[in-house]
């Protein structure tokens, strides 16, 4: 690339950017970049003015921090170049790279790449604008034949693997179908009990699941959404051969068992549009959000994929599904999503979860709507139950735990510290599990020998038809006990596996994030976050919020959005 800058000092922006999935593959890439701008200016006899950075960004798109910082610069004058390392760091649409351009050079500044390849010259933008193009289209072909490649894998009646399975199930070790995974499989089949045959409505299914401490899906609480999900969804539902004949290929089909039941897991069903707004966030600052709005293809565009059979009878999804059909889908408290609720926030006075509260404050016709949370006790049973009275105002609150937990993501030591001593104390509280797990396996099996001994006893009249009947009753309790106690284990070392997952994403997801980034996130991401964190938050007398977590042991305590240790 030719000198840009004519033979005479100049002032130069250094600009570096890194998408999310780049991050993921090239811990580098920034430094990289970094590096090379550098000692490319310093070459050319360049004054830097700043060096900035988009980390976690996509070049779709020019709603960017960093980016917005580079075009305020240049708005202020005296910028003789902005450079980066290749030109689809600055955008990777050739129409907002000539809409950068356009705009810079009103101001007297010049966009320059390392790997230009052309010059000021007509024929030298040609040059580069037939180059972009060339890009643009490779991406487009690139990402058309990753499209066709997956519908095709799916018409094959191969899973397309996500991030994670639907709960219950686990990718084979193909990452193409699903196996069952019993433990979950157990809940779900409870469910559809408890709402197509016990007749629970579906809070009363959430209350009972939290009651009975079963481990939610993705790390997070259980929600009202999910269930309901869960019930409608057909890779629960079991399908005989000829349904899921009717919905595959003939070669699916050929891989069939017509003896089995299947349930049908569906691909291509909804289409996912995502879009960066500037929105003002609660404590006054404007950023950059992701919005994503997913509607449903028509019903021909589905295609089928044949999966294990989930267990439930049909009869039991046919009354769950009775039941919640004519029901009005979950709400989601003012269509918002509670960062904090779900047994995060809790009072420090009684000790229940926090409920979130909306309330429509103002004149008519000029009403807002307002997001509160209170104490589940006093508001349940009135105001002589507890002492704690007073409301906490969502979104203060909600910024004032997210600055918190932000200053631990950007601390990657301390945090690696804190996530291992928060597994440690998990372990401490049952110690090694194999003794245990041994004991109980024994004692299961002693009495599986009983209960053949007693039936053999019975057989050869040595043992009345009563006497049998109650050693085996007996047998029967300590065999279900030692069963409860065997899960129990089973669960706490997955609930250890899980910790142990969710450090290691933290520390390689989060915790690399600059705190630009780090705002972006949304309500659900942040939620996902507290959960891997173990996050309780308490509201004290006086709104102070005390977080506990995978903190130090000293507690953190937030104050109307001010940070303090005790």
């Amino acid at each position: 690339m030719s000198s840009a800058n004519g033979g005479g000092p100049g002032k130069a922006i250094l600009y570096a950017r890194v998408s999310t999935e780049e991050q993921a593959r090239s811990g580098y890439s920034l430094a990289q970049q970094s590096e090379a701008l550098k000692g490319y200016a310093d070459r050319e006899g360049y004054e830097v003015l700043e060096e900035v950075v988009d980390r976690g960004q996509s070049g779709a798109s020019l709603a960017r921090p960093g980016m917005d910082r580079v075009r305020d610069i240049v708005q202020g004058g005296g910028v003789s170049v902005v450079l980066a390392q290749d030109r689809d760091r600055f955008a990777r649409e050739p129409a907002y790279l000539y809409l950068l351009k356009q705009e810079f050079e009103q101001r007297g500044t010049r966009i320059r790449s390392l790997n230009d390849r052309g010059d000021d010259s007509p024929e030298g933008e040609l040059t580069e604008g037939i180059l972009d193009q060339l890009a643009k289209f490779e991406r487009a072909k690139t990402a058309e034949r990753t499209r066709r490649g997956r519908l095709r894998k799916a018409r094959e009646g191969k899973v397309i693997a996500g991030r994670q399975a639907d709960y219950g199930f686990r990718y084979n070790e193909g990452r193409d179908g699903y196996v069952v995974h019993e433990p979950e499989m157990a809940t779900v089949r409870r469910i559809f009990e408890m709402i197509g045959a016990e007749g629970s409505s579906i809070y009363g299914v959430k209350a009972a699941l939290e009651t009975a401490k079963v481990p939610p899906p993705r790390g997070v609480l259980w929600q009202r959404p999910f269930i309901r999900g869960c019930v409608f969804d057909d890779v629960y539902k079991p399908h005989t051969f000829e349904e899921v004949a009717a919905l595959v290929s003939p070669q699916v089909a050929a891989r069939l068992d017509p003896d089995r039941l299947y349930g049908v897991w569906w691909y291509n069903r909804r289409e996912v549009q995502r879009r960066r707004v500037l929105e003002e966030g609660p404590d006054g600052e404007r950023r950059y959000v992701t919005r994503t709005h997913y509607a449903d293809k028509p019903r021909e565009e589905w295609i089928a994929i044949p999966a294990p059979d989930a267990g439930v009878p049909k009869e039991t999804v046919d009354r769950a599904r009775a039941a919640l059909r004519n029901n009005e889908k979950c709400s989601s408290a003012g269509r918002r999503l509670w960062e904090l609720s779900g047994g995060i926030f809790r009072c420090a006075d009684c000790g229940r979860a926090l409920v979130a509260v909306t309330a429509l404050k103002g004149p008519k016709g000029y009403r807002r709507r307002l997001f509160y949370y209170h104490c589940a006790t006093r508001r349940q049973t009135g105001k002589h139950a507890c002492s704690f009275s007073r409301s906490i105002n969502a979104p203060k609150a909600e910024a004032a735990v997210w600055g918190a937990v932000s200053a631990l993501l950007t601390d990657p030591e301390s945090l690696k510290r804190d996530l291992e001593a928060m597994i440690e104390r998990e372990k401490e509280t049952r110690g090694d599990p194999e003794p245990e797990a041994k004991a109980w396996a024994v004692q299961l099996a002693e009495a599986e020998r009983k209960r053949e001994k007693y039936q053999e006893m019975f057989a050869v009249d040595a043992m009345t038809l009563d006497e049998l009947r109650s050693r085996l009753d007996a047998l029967e309790e300590t065999r279900q006990t030692a069963r409860r106690e065997l899960e129990a284990l089973r669960n706490w070392s997955e609930s250890l596996e899980t910790l142990e997952r969710d450090k290691e994403r933290l520390l390689e997801s989060y915790a690399t994030l600059a705190p630009e980034a780090l705002e972006t996130l949304d309500s659900e991401e942040r939620r996902t976050v507290y959960s891997m964190l173990g996050l309780c938050v308490e509201a004290l007398p006086d709104k102070s919020l005390k977080i506990r977590g995978a903190f130090e042991e000293e507690s953190l305590v937030c104050h109307h959005g001010r940070t303090s240790t005790r």
